[in-house]
């Protein structure tokens, strides 16, 4: 099966000791967001866990415990984009996130590591010229370390408009100029440039859109044919298997405005507080009534079967 742990928060970057410990201890405790007496419980044990997925905008803080992922398969999606401390305001600089990038790429492999280049978006400083300019200077940088950049263009959901008022959309016509432009600089420095949850519009211009972190991806990571149960996609337009993540909302301590897994600074800052290493939970701990839900696993690698068994 497959463990993601992105979609809600940023582990290595915030809580690298915290996953540490739970791969330590083989497993891993999730409350359900929408219902929090409701707790899934995960084995970590690579007899069950082919891939661990990961998204992060700083891995750094993770590379002291990487060898407990040497049992598992892995595939790090790590997200760098120049904008200034208005925007990502405790986000390392792009430069230092690059030079972590490339320790990565060569500890695990070029197969296991993607660039995300994303949320674009558009203010009077950071205009097309300038994301045009800064994605072909950070493409030089890490040419030889990945063969995937990942683009999208910033969504602006509810929260997103409450925390940024002032972001606009971005239009059609500005997405397919940068488009065009990120395509043709990606192929120049032997990268796949893809789209996220963007649909076919950029797909005329060399663009894969067929998803980001897709089972072809997990497949090519670990080198080995997966077969995974059909899953009801959660987004329009995303065809990427997304499962199993053991992250919490309003934890990520990046504190970006465009954020739209933070909903309130003020409840990030009281989970930090209540963030304990050693618990099972990355927020807080058991607590009376909860139902837990023991989540049945299983390899999905594809075996080849013996002839010699039939």
């Amino acid at each position: 099966m497959i463990i993601n742990t992105g979609q809600r928060t940023d582990i290595p970057a915030f809580y690298p000791e915290w996953f540490a410990n739970r791969l330590r201890a083989g497993y891993v405790c999730v409350r359900n967001p929408y219902n929090p007496q409701q707790v899934s419980r995960y084995r970590l044990d690579p007899g069950v866990v082919d891939v661990i997925g990961f998204c992060t905008k700083n891995p750094k803080p993770f590379f002291p415990y990487l060898s407990l992922l040497e049992p598992y398969g892995q595939y790090w999606f790590v997200t760098i984009t120049p904008y200034g401390k208005d925007i990502e305001p405790y986000v390392p600089p792009a430069e230092q996130v690059m030079e972590s990038f490339k320790f990565l790429s060569l500890r695990t492999g070029i197969h296991s590591i993607g660039w995300r280049y994303d949320p674009i978006l558009l203010t009077q400083e950071y205009t097309k010229e300038w994301h045009i300019h800064a994605f072909d200077s950070m493409a030089g940088v890490l040419e030889g370390y990945t063969e995937t950049v990942v683009i999208s263009f910033v969504d602006l959901y509810q929260k997103v408009r409450r925390n940024f008022p002032q972001l606009q959309e971005v239009s059609w016509e500005d997405r397919v100029d940068m488009g065009k432009a990120m395509a043709e600089i990606a192929r120049r420095h032997g990268m796949e440039i893809k789209t996220c949850a963007e649909g076919r519009l950029l797909e005329p211009y060399g663009v894969n859109c067929n998803g980001c972190m897709t089972v072809d991806v997990y497949e090519k990571a670990i080198g080995q044919p997966l077969e995974v149960p059909v899953r009801k996609q959660s987004r329009a337009w995303c065809s990427c298997y997304l499962s199993c993540d053991i992250g919490a909302y309003d934890t990520c301590g990046h504190l970006c405005r465009y954020c739209y897994a933070n909903n309130d600074v003020r409840m990030v800052q009281r989970h930090r507080m209540d963030h304990d290493k050693h618990s099972p939970f990355l927020i807080g701990g058991y607590r009376d009534g909860d139902i837990i839900h023991q989540v049945p696993q299983q390899s999905w690698i594809r075996r080849e079967q013996n002839l010699f068994e039939i």
